[in-house]
């Protein structure tokens, strides 16, 4: 085993280490921080999903960036919230020195694209255009190395993520025997695509040797593996063979948190998965999601503790001087912000029971 993805330990309370200060990016970091002090307050969140309607939560954006031209409803939020991703994408760029680490970020594009192109191809669908422009990788080069299966032009990452999809996809026992894809699970293509991502992400940031990138990647493992454990366990089909089938691929490796204790949440009560995890800095977000699940047979809860962790561990980015943890914060902080927006919206436009809008994002 690769030993960036072996356990590591677990020496801390609430958060890892975020490694030491940088001063080449002095300058980058006071920008960043002045722009971070002009994100929506929370108050102005709660405001909106405390609205009345889709035009009163807008209102509240008139005097920002998000502001939304009368009448243009979600189509119009589209644009608006595209070309605010945009911005914050190019000031990252400008403002990250180390081309390893503006590659990194950049993957996540690429691999979001893989995912598509790789869902689209493996069940018979055209494989489109509508890639993101963001990543590392050219759309254009991407969409022709798959229409003309010339994967040699991928870079290894791509390359090695798309062979073990679709060997996961191939693989999947209860298939028809003329290959139809109605007995196929289409989730086999991302289990194995969100596992090459993140021994990628993980793999890298040790090349890197960065403390911060270490601990916020395997935090973000740990998360959507909790988040995974719950969502098994209130499925109700733990006990089929398709489970024991698939249980060894859905936990992404590399977390704080052992797969044994993962696989025991998911047969244990709403008390019982919170004591699993008490040992753990993620036993606050465990305790009330799962008894959020429990209660309204939801997954909100869940989100938003696990949302709520990853923002807190980047915030703590405020105790470095200089570097890269807080530029790299502010961007993850920000693109956070930018999907709230949307949430938010799209939930007032569909006239969502307010308390179910509180509940995902406070």
């Amino acid at each position: 085993m690769n030993a960036t993805l072996e356990q590591p330990i677990t020496d801390f309370y609430r958060y890892p280490p975020l490694g030491g200060d940088d001063w080449s990016y002095a300058f980058e970091t006071a920008q960043a921080r002045t722009l971070e002090t002009q994100m929506l307050a929370r108050s102005t969140l709660l405001d909106m999903a405390n609205a009345s309607d889709f035009k009163q939560a807008a209102d509240y954006l008139r005097s920002t960036e998000y502001a939304i031209p009368a009448g243009a409803g979600l189509s119009g939020l589209e644009k608006v919230l595209s070309a605010s991703r945009t911005t914050l994408r190019r000031q990252f760029e400008g403002w990250m020195h180390n081309e390893m680490i503006l590659s990194l970020f950049k993957s996540r594009d690429d691999f979001a694209n893989l995912r598509l192109a790789v869902r689209r191809i493996l069940t018979k669908k055209p494989i489109g255009s509508d890639y993101s422009p963001d990543g590392g990788f050219p759309p254009e080069q991407f969409v022709d190395a798959f229409e003309n299966e010339k994967y040699e032009m991928l870079p290894d990452y791509m390359a090695d993520a798309a062979q073990r999809a679709i060997l996961a996809w191939y693989s999947a026992k209860g298939e028809t025997s003329s290959g139809g894809v109605q007995d196929k699970d289409i989730r086999r293509i991302d289990y194995a695509i969100d596992a090459a991502q993140t021994e990628f992400n993980l793999t890298t940031a040790a090349k890197l040797k960065n403390e911060f990138l270490l601990g916020l990647f395997r935090i973000q493992t740990d998360l959507t593996n909790i988040r995974t454990t719950l969502r098994l366990k209130m499925s109700g089909d733990t006990k089929t063979d398709s489970f024991d089938n698939a249980i060894e691929m859905v936990f992404l490796p590399g977390g704080y948190v052992e797969r044994e204790k993962l696989v025991r949440g998911i047969e244990a009560g709403a008390e019982g998965i919170s004591a699993l995890f008490f040992a753990t800095p993620y036993f606050e977000c465990v305790q009330t999601g799962a008894a959020y699940a429990a209660s309204e047979k939801s997954f909100l809860k869940i989100e938003q503790q696990c949302e709520e962790y990853l923002a807190g561990y980047l915030r703590s980015t405020i105790s470095v001087a200089a570097g890269p943890q807080p530029v790299i914060a502010f961007l993850l902080l920000k693109e956070n912000e930018i999907r709230t927006v949307r949430l938010l919206l799209t939930a007032k436009k569909n006239h969502l029971n307010p308390k179910l809008i509180l509940d995902r994002i406070s």
